[in-house]
C-alpha cells in the first residue's frame, strides 16, 4: 500500500511544481467564500486507481474539501460512471484540479493496462509483473497501480533483490562466479535471481542455486524445455517479447512469472474528468 506521508510528500511537490508562485487565474476570478460542486467522471471504461491520492491533493490545499467516492481502487469503472462528488472552496478545487487528475489519469491508465495482460493470461497459473522501467520519482504510484490491476510486483529497486544480468556474468566472469561473490555477502533475506538466454545457462544457474532464474527472450518451445528442466527447483520468470498478444503462449510453457515493461511504460492514460 501507499505510505501516506510519502504521498503527501510527493504530491506538495507536485503542487509546487504547477502552482508555482500562484494561480493568477483562479486567484483573480474567485473569492475566498465561493463554493464549487462538481464530479469526478469516467469517459472512458478501465480500472480506477488513485482514490487516496485524488483525496490527499485536496485535503492538502483545504481541508474544507470534501468528496464522497463511489467506487475503490481496483473497481471497474464503465464509460459515463460518476466516480466520486466534489464540494468545497471553488478557489483550490480548480487549482488542483490538474494535478489531481494527472495522477489518477496515469494510475488508472496502468491499472488497466495491467489488467488486460493479467486476463490475456487465461487459464495459465502466471501472473504478469512490472519492472523497474518506471517513470523517475514516480515508481511506487506505479507499482501500486499494477497491484491494482491485478498484477505482481518485481522489485521495487536495487537493493530488493540481487539480479545478476549478461553485463553482471560478463564482469564476472562467469555466471557461477556472480553467485559465489554474492552468496558470501548479501543478506540471507535476499533472494538471488540469474538472467538466462540459453538452456546452458540455466543449467549453470540451477548448479548455484539461485532462487528464481529469468529466461530472457526464448522461444516458447526453448521455454518449455527449461520449465522442465528446472522442475520447481527455482521460480521461473520469462521476460522479451511480451505483448497482449503473444502473453498467453508464454504462459503457456508453466512459467510463474512473466514480467514486461509494457504495462507501465505503454500504458495510455485513462481519460477522466472534473465536470461541474
Amino acid at each position: 500500500m501507499l505510505n501516506k506521508i510519502f504521498i503527501e510528500k510527493h504530491i506538495k511537490d507536485a503542487l509546487q511544481e504547477d502552482i508555482g508562485f500562484g494561480d493568477i487565474t483562479t486567484d483573480y476570478l474567485t473569492d475566498e467564500n465561493d463554493r464549487l460542486k462538481c464530479s469526478l467522471n469516467t469517459r472512458a471504461e478501465g480500472i480506477f486507481c488513485g482514490k487516496s491520492v485524488f483525496e490527499t491533493v485536496f485535503t492538502i490545499l483545504s481541508p474544507e474539501i470534501k468528496i464522497k467516492f463511489y467506487f475503490k481502487d481496483g473497481d471497474v469503472i464503465k464509460k459515463g460512471d460518476k466516480i466520486a462528488d466534489i464540494e468545497g472552496p471553488a478557489k483550490y478545487i480548480l487549482m488542483g484540479e490538474r494535478t489531481a487528475l494527472n495522477y489518477i489519469q496515469r494510475m488508472s491508465g496502468i491499472a488497466t493496462e495491467t489488467n488486460k495482460y493479467q486476463k490475456a493470461i487465461g487459464e495459465y497459473k502466471a501472473k504478469v509483473a512490472d519492472t523497474r522501467k518506471t517513470t523517475p520519482c514516480f515508481r511506487a504510484f506505479e507499482k501500486y497501480a499494477v497491484k491494482m490491476g491485478g498484477g505482481s510486483l518485481h522489485r521495487f529497486n536495487l537493493a530488493d533483490c540481487a539480479m545478476i544480468k549478461d553485463n553482471h556474468i560478463k564482469y564476472a566472469g562467469s555466471l557461477t562466479a556472480a553467485v559465489g561473490k554474492l552468496k558470501k555477502h548479501i543478506s540471507h533475506a535476499h533472494k538471488i535471481e540469474a538472467e538466462c538466454d540459453t538452456k546452458e545457462q540455466v543449467k549453470e544457474a540451477l548448479a548455484c542455486g539461485v532462487d528464481i532464474i529469468m529466461l530472457d527472450n526464448m522461444n516458447c518451445s526453448l521455454m518449455k524445455e527449461c520449465v522442465e528442466l528446472i522442475g520447481g527447483k527455482a521460480i521461473v520468470e520469462a521476460s522479451g517479447n511480451v505483448t497482449l498478444d503473444t502473453i498467453k503462449e508464454i504462459a503457456s510453457t508453466g512459467v510463474d512469472i512473466i514480467s514486461s515493461s509494457a504495462i507501465v511504460a505503454k500504458a495510455p492514460t485513462l481519460d477522466l474528468g472534473l465536470d461541474m
